[in-house]
């Protein structure tokens, strides 16, 4: 069996953060881990707290993990502070696991920044360096290039600025964007799109937390960073198609809706 680590923040409410990824990694048939970064009192209209945890143990999980039940791959969420990210690279340059996918968790849906300057600092300088693929929304890839971002052209724009400063692969989110939800693929000089139909369904809590965990389980199973993107693309269509409706507000997703439709995971 794969195994999976997810290194993100915790959902009290269960869908977005390590319990979104625990279910994704679950639904594609593979083994989860967990270590957890912080603590968060939130539901589907909003976050009312934030605990982080010490590096220290941030460590120790992660110590713990690797010297144990080592991860075929790994996914990074919420990370909101510069000690919790220096530990984190430091444990990845000690056991350098393979196929390391980064949400960088810095821009809320909204627009509002989720990072100080200090932490956003030691994310962009030494955390995503070392990432195989980073996803970062439009918001996020127009913090880390500092740049608007309005159309797909930008958006290629933006990638190969992002290219120049990471040596992984980038992939933008293009759901913001006004006529169209399409994701963009740079890859050795290489763009590839992947068309998106904007699903109608307003509970999308914890779909960036869903497509990168999806992305890290497709690596783990030995496809090509295409070929993960695609199938975590389809997995995430039928978890909206799903139509789960749970909350107040942005619910969450249908993670489990393959084992309600008997929809099989493609695996090699």
């Amino acid at each position: 069996m794969k195994k999976v680590l997810t290194i993100a923040g915790s959902d009290c409410s269960g869908g977005a953060g390590i319990q979104a990824d625990i279910k994704t990694i679950t639904a594609h048939g593979m083994y989860a881990m967990s270590a957890i970064t912080a603590l968060t009192a939130q539901n589907t209209t909003g976050v009312f707290g934030v605990v982080d945890t010490s590096p220290s143990f941030v460590a120790q999980q992660l110590d713990s993990i690797m010297t144990d039940i080592f991860p075929d791959s790994v996914k990074i969420g919420m990370v909101s502070s510069p000690g919790i990210i220096q530990t984190i690279v430091e444990k990845l340059e000690e056991y350098k696991p393979a196929n390391i996918v980064v949400d960088p968790v810095m821009i809320s849906t909204s627009g509002s920044r989720l990072l100080s300057e200090e932490a956003m600092g030691a994310l962009t300088s030494k955390l995503l360096p070392l990432a195989t693929i980073i996803t970062p929304n439009i918001h996020e890839a127009e913090a880390l290039c500092d740049m608007v971002i309005h159309t797909k052209v930008d958006m290629e724009k933006a990638a190969i600025l992002l290219a120049e400063s990471y040596k992984g692969k980038i992939l933008i989110k293009g759901g913001h964007l006004q006529d169209t939800a399409d994701d963009l693929l740079y890859s050795n000089g290489e763009f590839t799109w992947f068309p998106g139909d904007r699903i109608s369904n307003p509970n999308t809590h914890g779909t960036g937390c869903t497509l990168s965990s999806a992305i890290a389980c497709n690596l783990a199973n030995g496809l090509d960073i295409t070929s993960s993107i695609y199938e975590a693309k389809r997995y995430i269509s039928g978890a909206l198609k799903a139509g789960l409706d749970l909350g107040k507000g942005s619910g969450p997703l249908n993670h489990c809706y393959v084992f309600e439709e008997n929809v099989r995971i493609p695996s090699i």
